[in-house]
């Protein structure tokens, strides 16, 4: 279960929306400058901004990376082949088990 959140989305999208405004009416400001100058006006710590900033870059395409629909892809993925991993060693150990019953000369 994800944590619960601690900004609204409201919130986190107006203060992206204003990091790119603040970056496109002064094209010399970084993002940096720009999460470090908007954070403190709306309440959000600069460095949560900043990573919420890259990964909104990432996920329309303008950035190279993994896209959160992506992540989220991956760790069902890695989910599923955890649990497909647990139920291969059950299914072998009951298979060497009822190997044994069969035939109690085999050395497994």
């Amino acid at each position: 279960m994800p944590a619960p959140r601690k900004y609204p989305d409201e919130l986190r999208e107006r203060a992206q929306r204003l990091v790119a405004e603040a970056m496109t009416e002064d094209p010399s400001l970084s993002l940096n400058a720009a999460v470090k100058r908007i954070g403190p006006r709306v309440g959000i710590v600069p460095d949560t901004l900043r990573g919420w900033c890259k990964q909104a870059r990432i996920d329309a395409g303008q950035a190279p990376g993994t896209t959160t629909d992506d992540a989220k892809r991956i760790k069902e993925l890695e989910s599923e082949v955890r649990e497909l991993k647990r139920a291969n060693e059950i299914l072998l150990a009951a298979s060497s088990f009822f190997a044994r019953e069969l035939d109690p000369r085999l050395p497994w």
